[in-house]
């Protein structure tokens, strides 16, 4: 196959040749931002004789094989015309599939299984006049490919992939200061609800009854409104201290459970519900940066895991915000993994979905840091509180269509793992819906 070539190193100092498919597979998680894509596909441009990458794209695999010929299609053209915005139509795509086996299946049948989604995105893009160099099947620690027959360097069992950490690609990345991360799957494991029987999960549900019954009543009334803000934006700034004066050790699990246990279940659930209010939660998207970012990335990580059974769409606020802390600081793949989720929880919320949009853009997030510091000076200028403040202006992307480029962007209307917006229901209680959710 074609030589390719990655850029390393903030100022693309380094270039690596990657020469069989073997050295792709191997490649992939540098060149999605640092994590495995697990249950994805990828597309990579390439451009130029000797293959030089250019835009990326990643969308999780739609469960339903009959929807995988418009997504297919999507995909490519996304890939093809963002391409084209950037500078130049790519000469050649890259197309990966990483899916790990169920119980009970093989990573050869996880190829086979995949090889009619390969199929048509092979046919997608050659619709387009832009042929697949190569596509892969990843699963199960082997890869296959579905466009070299050759038994002698693709046989029918796969290939193993290498060792973690022992490729030239690795030591590259490693010398520019990249590193893998973990699978997709862990980076949403961190994000995701505590399960009934998490070790602290018990009575949390009650919390959020409590906390639900209590706030709903004030919220109604302007004053009491008001007053709820505060009371929810200094609670979150007591906790956020409490994070940042723990220290942190360990594994990134173990760093999470230690920050879960410094929240009580009554204290979270009064932020997690005092953040449904738009104007609030605005506000607290205002520690972005310095040392407010890393504790209230923290913090809006363990409000997210406490969003559970019919608090679930809740979860939406937290996960934004995280998402926007993550991009604010340069993290571009965890904003992309938050605010997916944040989607998951709501289609519908309208800042996640923006945000999602200017982050797969390629937007400069500094456009919103800035409006966020205005609006804080002025406030604190002013003496203004609550709802006498102005809303800082969301970033408005050009296109609504998703943009490529490392990007992680979803088809219009999908998000990742091919959900469908708008077809995840509400969350209720049981005797009418819990808690309140004033803005989004």
């Amino acid at each position: 196959m074609n030589k390719h070539h990655e850029p390393t190193g903030p100022a693309d100092e380094q270039q690596i040749t990657l020469r069989s498919p073997a050295e792709l597979a191997d490649a992939l998680p540098y060149m999605v931002g640092g994590f495995h894509p697990s249950d994805s596909i990828v597309l990579i441009a390439l451009h130029g004789s000797r293959g030089r990458f250019g835009g990326r794209l990643r969308l999780g695999i739609p469960r339903s094989p009959g929807e995988w010929s418009a997504v297919a299609e999507e995909l490519a053209a996304c890939l093809i015309e963002g391409s084209e915005r950037r500078g130049s139509r790519p000469d050649g795509i890259v197309v990966f599939l990483c899916q790990d086996p169920a119980e009970g299946e093989t990573g050869r049948r996880v190829m086979e299984r995949l090889r009619p989604l390969a199929q048509r995105l092979r046919t997608a893009c050659g619709a387009l006049e832009v042929p697949v160099y190569e596509a892969l099947c990843i699963s199960g620690g082997r890869f296959w490919s579905y466009c070299c027959p050759d038994e002698r360097c693709c046989p029918a069992d796969g290939n193993a992939l290498a060792l973690p950490g022992t490729s030239v690609m690795a030591a590259a990345a490693a010398y520019a200061g990249i590193q893998v991360r973990g699978s997709l799957r862990e980076m949403e494991a961190r994000l995701a609800p505590w399960a009934a029987e998490a070790p602290l999960a018990p009575g949390l549900e009650k919390a959020l009854d409590t906390a639900g019954a209590a706030l709903v009543p004030r919220i109604l009334e302007r004053a009491g409104r008001e007053q709820v803000a505060e009371e929810t934006l200094a609670l979150a700034r007591l906790l956020m201290l409490r994070i940042a004066e723990a220290p942190r050790t360990g594994s990134w699990s173990e760093s999470d459970v230690a920050d879960d246990r410094l929240l009580a279940h009554e204290e979270a659930a009064a932020v997690i519900l005092g953040l449904q209010d738009r104007e609030t939660r605005d506000r607290a998207a205002e520690w972005m940066e310095g040392p407010d970012a890393d504790p209230a990335l923290r913090l809006w990580r363990a409000l997210a895991r406490r969003c559970v059974g019919p608090y679930s769409e809740h979860a939406a606020a937290p996960l934004t915000l995280a998402g926007w802390v993550a991009w604010s600081t340069g993290d571009e793949p965890g904003a992309r993994v938050a605010l997916g989720l944040a989607l998951r929880a709501d289609p519908a919320y309208v800042f996640a979905r923006l945000l999602h949009q200017a982050c797969n853009e390629g937007l400069d997030p500094e456009t919103l840091r800035s409006c966020l510091r205005e609006e804080r000076g002025s406030r604190a200028s002013t003496g203004t509180r609550g709802g006498g403040r102005r809303r800082p202006p969301r970033p408005r992307p050009q296109r609504a269509r998703p943009a490529t480029g490392r990007k992680d962007a979803p088809p219009a209307g999908k998000h990742p793992g091919g959900v469908p917006a708008g077809s995840r229901p509400r969350a209720r209680g049981r005797g009418g819906q819990r808690g309140t959710r004033s803005g989004r």
